[in-house]
């Protein structure tokens, strides 16, 4: 088990400091918490930073599209029924990030970083984790990412011969292909609500036969693995067959999902199910993502939905029509420049509810609604659109720099 024995060396040290200043001139000036331009000052001055500040952590690594802020904050609350932990709760998941938050672990045991689906491969070189996380792909900010397939084959060679226990969502035969390279890996039956990125088999490219929950290549005879956990209802199965409530103030079964990747990691460090649920009823709302917020004389829930997989299961826990919904969608650097993206949405989902389109693509979306056949109303921002909105609690759902913006206007 690791522990805080290894002293760093003056020149970590020195980098630390360092990263520590540049963060803090960040967060002074008004341009964000700092963590990426302190990790990369850090890493700039020792780039072996991030291994060294790993060596003394067991490091669980939490990727995907989708839920990996969530899982990474679920994970962390169970752990912490054994030790201290450090995470990068911020969602800040490239190396500078990640280097950053562990450099200020202070006195913890256990580190429970979220990494970005690109850098898994080199982040786990870096940390050598104990446990890694695999819970979906899908597309997403398609230029920047590529296409899905390549990924998972990214994965599947960086995790070649991994000594990590690797807990892999056995619904997504692209998660299953890219975990079967490793030696060691537990399988969660998790779902898979959208499948649109998973019809050709990764492994022959034949068409995948998906009967029931079940799936299969009639080709190459690749298949879903039978799970040791999965989620049914509102209970986790254990490998012995144990059924575990789920008591989440977070909505909506992705983060049931969430939760049961979540316990089984936990697991792995000797957390029994019980107390690693029971922990997770404590986190009500992740870097603001379903916190609801006043404003206006009015109640917004605040909801992240970056690509066509995380719009879908966003859609299945609003509340039901007439309740009204205000959309917003950029197309900044961190949100990905093509907005293609949207027309694989089904959004005559929200038909039946008021709709207020605000954000740098509006017009984009709307031409989306339109020709979805979904009534909507095109407004300038988040304030006139709340005014547009008729009484009672608003569903505000937006992407990545979107959602800031909105999280700002409405002072939360």
């Amino acid at each position: 088990m690791a522990g805080n024995t290894e002293p760093l060396p003056p020149r970590a040290k020195l980098a630390v400091t360092a990263g520590k200043a540049a963060a803090a001139v960040s967060r002074a000036a008004g341009r964000g918490s700092g963590s990426v331009i302190g990790g990369k000052v850090a890493l700039k001055l020792d780039p072996d930073l991030l291994a060294r500040l790993a060596q003394n952590l067991d490091v669980v690594l939490v990727s995907a599209t989708n839920g990996k802020t969530t899982t990474t904050r679920l994970i962390a609350e169970a752990l912490r029924a054994v030790g201290p932990v450090v995470s990068n709760a911020l969602g800040a998941n490239m190396p500078a990030g990640i280097t950053a938050a562990l450099a200020g672990s202070g006195d913890a045991r256990y580190g429970v970083i979220e990494v970005d689906e690109k850098y898994l491969p080199a982040v786990a070189r870096d940390t050598t984790p104990k446990a890694i996380a695999l819970l979906n792909l899908s597309r997403d900010q398609l230029d920047r990412a590529g296409e899905t397939r390549m990924l998972a084959e990214r994965w599947r060679e960086g995790l070649s011969g991994s000594k990590a226990v690797i807990v892999a969502n056995a619904d997504d035969p692209l998660v299953v292909w890219a975990a079967s390279s490793s030696p060691n890996v537990v399988w969660v039956a998790a779902g898979q609500e959208w499948k649109d990125d998973a019809w050709s088999c990764p492994a022959c490219g034949g068409v995948m036969q998906r009967p029931g929950d079940d799936w299969f290549c009639g080709e190459c005879g690749f298949r879903r693995p039978t799970p040791s956990w999965a989620l049914s209802g509102d209970h986790v199965l254990d490998p012995h067959g144990s059924a575990w409530p789920i008591h989440l103030q977070l909505p909506g079964r992705a983060n049931k999902a969430n939760a049961t990747t979540s316990a089984a990691v936990a697991a792995a460090f000797g957390v029994p199910p019980q107390v690693a649920l029971e922990r997770m009823y404590s986190v009500t709302a992740v870097a603001g993502r379903y916190d609801v917020v006043s404003y206006q004389g009015r109640e917004i829930r605040l909801l992240l939905a970056k690509n066509p997989a995380g719009w879908l299961e966003t859609f299945s826990l609003i509340d039901p029509p007439p309740a009204p919904v205000i959309l917003s969608v950029n197309a900044r650097g961190a949100d990905g420049t093509d907005t293609s993206w949207l027309w694989d949405v089904d959004y005559s989902r929200l038909a039946g509810r008021p709709i207020c389109v605000i954000g740098d693509r509006k017009l984009d979306l709307a031409v989306r609604l339109e020709v979805a056949g979904v009534d909507f109303q095109v407004c300038e921002n988040a304030t006139e659109a709340v005014r547009q909105c008729p009484p009672g609690r608003i569903e505000a759902i937006a992407n990545y720099t979107a959602f800031q913006d909105l999280r700002r206007i409405v002072g939360n």
